[in-house]
């Protein structure tokens, strides 16, 4: 009789969960949620930024083709463009980028020695926030691709961003 009694409490105490098991479980959960949502947040906000980043790239690919053609950016017009590079939309120099697929295009003729113009710069917005800007120069002194986050408070167009200090890469 005895090792029934013993069979029966053994029985009880093996149903379900106490009250102290569910609560570190709970609390290994939120330890793990709070881990990931902050990350998870980052990770959104630099992929909005990418996106940014791609479209003034590829918008520069856009104005180097126009410029082969003819050696010169100023044929590098919104329409012109367009044509090229259909999935942007562009806009002239001192309208602002409000979304990463607006591109505010700016060309100048930055040497006055040569005829036409060698620089263009263009500027997107991410849905961060963020202004992303890329200046390209094709002139034998200087020539190159430049990257750089435009600062707050600095507007996001064109003809805004010439006196940005640019990198190699963003």
């Amino acid at each position: 009789m005895q090792t029934l009694t013993n069979l029966k409490a053994r029985e009880d105490r093996e149903d379900g969960f106490t009250l102290i098991e569910l609560m570190v479980v709970v609390l290994i959960i939120a330890i793990l949620i709070a881990i990931a949502i902050p990350t998870f947040l980052g990770a959104r906000s630099r992929a909005q930024d990418k996106a940014a980043q791609s479209n003034v790239r590829n918008g520069v690919s856009a104005a180097k083709t126009i410029f082969t053609d003819g050696q010169d950016y100023a044929d590098a017009t919104v329409a012109a463009l367009l044509v090229v590079e259909p999935s942007l939309t562009f806009q002239a120099a001192d309208a602002p980028s409000t979304q990463p697929k607006q591109v505010s295009v700016h060309v100048v003729d930055s040497d006055a020695a040569t005829a036409g113009s060698e620089t263009v710069y263009l500027v997107s917005k991410s849905k961060s926030g963020k202004c992303w800007a890329v200046k390209d120069v094709q002139q034998a002194s200087g020539a190159g691709t430049g990257y750089a986050e435009v600062p707050s408070g600095t507007a996001c167009q064109g003809d805004a961003v010439t006196g940005l200090t640019y990198a190699d890469s963003f």
